[in-house]
């Protein structure tokens, strides 16, 4: 008979109901109890995380784990760092953050993307448009870690500025800024890209067919708008890697069932260690062999 402990996942939502989709995917990736949690600020998580901390042995802890979520990123930024500050010593269990989604698809976009083109983006020059909300910045710095150039576009030409700024001082990667709002350095950005990701609002279009069909050093196109009207004309939500115009395409639909296996990937891997926090680039290396 095994002594090992049942597995346990800490779901801790920052909406006022937490997230079924977040509970399905976790019991789907085999938890065997899923704790669930909503209204969690940084001001009432600490006792939750103690909770989970003082119930077990040190040599039992990997056996429970957080996953941190919640529609607001900001919002679930500001307890992941409560709770890594709520740990010591030995006293620690390992995290997933994935608020709305953020880091699971950017993930996915990202190694859509890297698939697309050969396997390689370096040297690639890469445009995400937006790039200025949760998902297109994390887009941005994936995209920046497998090797490309980055630029970033935003209407608000100063927010893209500050987020290029940041993203160049945090990472060490190279990143521009270009305002969508002006056609001139929109249509500019586009020319000189390999790779396109829109990471825009549901039901906006932010790239034109006339825009990026016929650019001959476009390799790939990735759309992360499944709500019509599509991110980008042109594009189906259910494309997979599919050849349109010459340049390969992914929609929504097709990269989120990368995501929905990399999601379900970190859900497993947080019972390998009781230390493990997964971010953004962790998600990514987890998905690596899964495209």
């Amino acid at each position: 008979m095994s002594n090992s402990k049942p597995t346990i996942l800490v779901q801790l939502d920052t909406d006022a109901q937490p997230s079924v989709f977040d509970g399905v995917v976790a019991v789907d990736a085999g938890v065997d109890h899923l704790f669930r949690h909503a209204g969690v600020t940084p001001d009432n998580v600490r006792d939750l995380v103690y909770g989970a901390l003082f119930t077990r042995g040190p040599a039992d802890l990997h056996q429970t784990a957080l996953f941190v979520g919640g529609s607001n990123v900001a919002a679930g930024e500001a307890v992941l760092e409560t709770i890594k500050k709520t740990f010591f010593g030995p006293f620690r269990v390992s995290v997933l953050f994935d608020a709305n989604g953020s880091n699971t698809t950017a993930a996915a976009a990202a190694l859509a993307a890297l698939t697309s083109v050969g396997g390689s983006l370096d040297g690639a020059h890469a445009v995400v448009l937006p790039a200025t909300g949760p998902v297109g910045q994390r887009v941005a710095r994936l995209l920046s870690r497998l090797g490309a150039s980055v630029s970033i576009g935003s209407r608000d030409l100063g927010r893209a500025q500050s987020i290029a700024e940041r993203l160049r001082t945090t990472t060490g990667g190279r990143f521009e800024a270009f305002t969508t709002g002006d056609p001139g350095q929109l249509d500019a950005a586009i020319a000189k890209a390999s790779v396109v990701v829109a990471a825009g609002p549901e039901g906006a279009q932010v790239l034109p067919a006339a825009l990026w069909q016929g650019r001959s050093d476009l390799r790939v196109v990735v759309d992360l708008n499944a709500v019509p009207p599509l991110g980008v004309e042109g594009i189906e939500a259910i494309d997979k890697n599919v050849e349109r115009q010459g340049v390969r395409a992914w929609g929504a639909l097709g990269v989120g069932g990368l995501k929905m296996k990399i999601h379900k990937k970190a859900v497993k891997a947080l019972f390998n260690a009781n230390d493990t926090i997964l971010d953004a680039e962790e998600v990514l290396e987890l998905g690596r062999d899964l495209v």
